[in-house]
C-alpha cells in the first residue's frame, strides 16, 4: 500500500482567491518544481524562499513529499514571468551550490583536514557563482516543469567538464596554507560586504543568507564563505573559533564592533 504524502501549505493572509478552483473566472497557472527525494532539503530551501514572494502576489503554495519525490506546486494570479525569473535565479543556487558541493566533495582530493576541505568548496563555489549562475539560468530559459534533477543531469555537461577542469589545477598536495593564499586572493577581489551577529549572517540589504543548509549542514564559516564577502562586519560579539576564522582568511577585511 503506498505511502500516503507529507505536504505543507502557504496561502495568502487575505484575499478571495486562495486555490487554483476558487475563482472560475480568473487564470491561475500552476508552477511545478520537483526533486528526488534524498534531496528534498533543496525543494525545502525553495519553499521557503519563495513562500514571502508568492503569498506577496497573492499566490498559494504546496510542498508535497511522496515516496519517490519532492514537489513545489505554486499557484498564481499574475507575475507568472516574474515568479519563473525568481525561481530561476533559486534554482540556480541550488545547482551551483547543493550539487556543485557534493560534486566537490567527491572529486576534491587533497590532504586537507575535513574542515578545511569543506571551506576549500565553499571557496571554489564562489569564484565562479555568478557566472555559473548565469549560465543556469540561460538553460533554464523557456521550461515550464522544473525536474532539478533531470536538469542537472541531462542540460548541465558543459559546466560539469568546466568543474572538472578546474579541479585538474589543484594539487593533491594542496595545503592549508594554499587555502589562506587562495582565500586572500578572493576576498581581494570582492566589495561585498556582509554582517555577522552571533550564528548568522546577512547580506547587505541585511536579508538573512542561509545558503550552506544546501550542503546539508547549515554552518557560518561556509556561510561566509559561500557568501564572496570582501568585507565582513560583525555586529557585536562572536566566538572566538568565528573570531579566529575571520582573522585567519578575513584578516584587515573584518570590522569587530
Amino acid at each position: 500500500m503506498p505511502r500516503i504524502p507529507r505536504f505543507s501549505r502557504f496561502c495568502p493572509k487575505s484575499g478571495v482567491n486562495k486555490s487554483p478552483h476558487s475563482a472560475y473566472n480568473k487564470v491561475v497557472a500552476e508552477i511545478t518544481v520537483s526533486e528526488e527525494l534524498k534531496n528534498s532539503a533543496f525543494i525545502t530551501y525553495l519553499y521557503n524562499a519563495v513562500a514571502a514572494p508568492v503569498r506577496k502576489l497573492g499566490g498559494s503554495g504546496e510542498l508535497i513529499l511522496d515516496e519517490e519525490r519532492a514537489v513545489l506546486k505554486l499557484h498564481v494570479e499574475r507575475a507568472e514571468k516574474e515568479l519563473k525569473n525568481f525561481l530561476g535565479e533559486k534554482i540556480a543556487e541550488i545547482v551551483d551550490i547543493g550539487y556543485k558541493y557534493a560534486y566537490l566533495q567527491e572529486k576534491l582530493h587533497v590532504c586537507l583536514p575535513e574542515r578545511e576541505k569543506r571551506l576549500l568548496a565553499a571557496a571554489l563555489i564562489s569564484a565562479d557563482f555568478e557566472g555559473d549562475c548565469a549560465f543556469i539560468r540561460r538553460k533554464l530559459e523557456g521550461t515550464e516543469e522544473f525536474c532539478v534533477d533531470g536538469f542537472y543531469r541531462f542540460r548541465l555537461a558543459p559546466l560539469k567538464e568546466k568543474w572538472g577542469k578546474i579541479l585538474d589545477y589543484i594539487p593533491h598536495s594542496f595545503s592549508g596554507g594554499d587555502l589562506k593564499h587562495f582565500c586572500e586572493f578572493l576576498v581581494g577581489e570582492s566589495t561585498r560586504k556582509i554582517y555577522v551577529k552571533g550564528n548568522a549572517v546577512f547580506a547587505e540589504n541585511f536579508v538573512p543568507l542561509r545558503r550552506s543548509r544546501l550542503t546539508g549542514k547549515e554552518d557560518l564559516e561556509t556561510e561566509i564563505m559561500l557568501s564572496d564577502a570582501g568585507y565582513v562586519y560583525c555586529l557585536g560579539k562572536v566566538e572566538s573559533s568565528t573570531e579566529d576564522f575571520l582573522q585567519k582568511y578575513y584578516a584587515e577585511r573584518t570590522v569587530f564592533s
